[in-house]
């Protein structure tokens, strides 16, 4: 058995729920046999080496450590995972990941080993790496990680002529739209969609875990009795705009809802602005499912991290049928935003194509 393999498993169980915090998986092997493993959970709560350590069928002492991340050593929500790991016995450390944190950087491995214990870093760091694009971002820009979702036709289409678009992609493909949701802190919108589609952008899969909603509405035409307002007790949800209707904006409060003002760019939210004040606010991941104003927008400010194309089977044709991205584009092709290689998933005839941006 790969155990570095069976930690990063485990971490990914707590996916979703350990924002702004990393997912990290950790099994304590002993003699050959796993007699240990823990994942972090939820935010807040024990760490993965904690939980693996408590988890033992025997005691740790002389026993190898396994952990897709470097073990913290300061205190934060809870005491270092390193004082722990050396009260255990644990020997031999092998960690996956560094850790980026300026706190722990380097600094968790270094305790561990003047403690006596022998310690390999970058152990499968490659697949462990895979686990953490969003914590690596936000802990090192202080800004969120950014995924763009579209939908489209094989023929490049977001809806109709007439404006009709549901459904473009087929149930199992939502589905994992949702789990996205449940990954990511908050899902944005803008008033458009709110305005057209009346969504409530919540999280609605087994063992749910809403995100935060951000609704870019830069002159406060959201209604009251949309289903955004209506849930506003049931999902944490922010208004970012430019508008200084203080009556509007003191009703909205009134019912929960954060109102936020941002900086002006082109007449518009100015959406570096925004990811600025989201980071400020510990929201580490923006799921951005838009029209092709917004999603331009996000196009233009250079802000997008991750890029998933939904493409459905089905052709629909129509000069004025709407393409994923509106806005002026680019003048020449030498300034197209460039992806790396896609991961490719399958959903009953659905192909999702996930991309990483490349930052020039």
């Amino acid at each position: 058995m790969n155990f570095m393999e069976r930690a990063a498993e485990l971490a990914r169980i707590g996916e979703g729920f350990t924002n702004p915090n990393p997912l990290v998986g950790a099994v304590i092997v002993k003699d050959g046999k796993i007699i240990g493993e823990g994942y972090h959970k939820k935010y807040g709560e024990a760490h993965a080496e904690v939980n693996a350590l408590a988890s033992c069928t025997e005691s740790p002492e002389g026993a190898d450590m396994y952990v897709t991340l470097e073990p913290c050593c300061h205190t934060g929500k809870q005491p270092p995972c390193t004082d722990a790991v050396i009260a255990a016995g644990i020997k031999r450390v092998f960690i996956g990941s560094r850790d980026p944190n300026p706190l722990v950087s380097g600094k968790g491995a270094d305790i561990l080993r003047n403690a006596g214990l022998e310690v390999t870093e970058d152990f499968e760091r490659e697949l462990c790496d895979k686990l953490n694009p969003i914590f690596f971002k936000f802990i090192t820009t202080g800004t969120p990680y950014v995924i763009l979702k579209t939908a489209v036709t094989a023929d490049g289409r977001t809806a109709a002529a007439s404006g009709d678009s549901k459904w473009i992609t087929n149930e199992k493909s939502r589905e994992n739209v949702h789990r996205t949701r449940r990954r990511a802190a908050a899902v944005m919108t803008g008033i458009g969609t709110v305005l057209r589609d009346d969504p409530e952008l919540t999280c609605r899969i087994e063992n749910p875990k809403n995100p935060i909603r951000i609704i870019c509405d830069s002159s406060l035409r959201i209604p009251m009795d949309s289903k955004i307002v209506k849930t506003a007790a049931d999902a944490e949800t922010i208004i970012a705009t430019l508008s200084h209707d203080f009556v509007k904006t003191r009703e909205l409060e009134s019912l929960g809802i954060h109102v936020i003002k941002t900086r002006e760019k082109n007449g518009e939210i100015d959406l570096a602005n925004l990811m600025t004040i989201l980071g400020k606010m510990n929201i580490d991941s923006v799921l951005i499912e838009a029209g092709q104003t917004l999603n331009a927008s996000v196009f233009e400010a250079g802000i997008i991290d991750l890029y998933q194309l939904y493409i459905a089977p089905k052709l629909i044709g129509g000069q004025n049928a709407k393409a994923p991205i509106g806005g002026r584009g680019i003048a020449k092709m030498s300034a197209a935003v460039q992806l790396g290689t896609p991961k490719v998933k399958l959903f009953d005839g659905d192909v999702m194509l996930e991309y990483e941006v490349i930052k020039k």
